[in-house]
């Protein structure tokens, strides 16, 4: 997962979008997020935000929003906490657990689903946005097998 987010950070580069992240428990969503903080250059603990919600990062003049959506109810939460102000077009926002309230409230650019089968990992990367599809074509010309789509979606 570490892997796969470095090289995810190199074809983000300075890029800002939304992000999704889907899997069971024990998937490799954090540990995918906290590989591409490090990749991106933090250096400091990055902890999951079950019990905040949200934990932020400052990465050389560049807020990074970490969204962990688990103990949600719905929708309804995410507005009280003002998730509309984070997700402004200039900061990249990492949401895991998407499904507990992101879904039909906020159009990703990525979204990334993490399905474990026996002892491997197949992740699935689907892009909704120019931005989203920049970035899966860069992660493509590294060398790595990834589907592209035909047109924006």
């Amino acid at each position: 997962m570490e892997a796969l987010a470095a090289r995810f950070a190199r074809a983000i580069g300075r890029g800002a979008g939304t992000v999704f992240l889907s899997g069971d428990l024990g998937a490799g969503k954090t540990t995918f997020v906290r590989g591409l903080l490090k990749a991106l250059g933090y250096r400091g603990l990055v902890k999951s935000p079950t019990y905040t919600l949200v934990e932020t990062y400052s990465i050389g003049g560049r807020s990074i929003h970490h969204f962990d959506l688990y103990r949600l109810a719905g929708s309804d939460e995410l507005e009280a906490i003002g998730i509309r102000d984070f997700v402004d077009g200039q900061t990249l926002c990492l949401i895991e657990w998407p499904e507990r309230g992101a879904v039909g409230l906020l159009q990703p650019d990525l979204h990334l689903r993490i399905v474990l089968a026996g002892d491997q990992r197949e992740i699935a990367i689907t892009a909704y946005s120019g931005w989203g599809n920049a970035v899966l074509h860069r992660m493509s010309e590294d060398g790595h097998r990834v589907s592209l789509p035909e047109t924006d979606r």
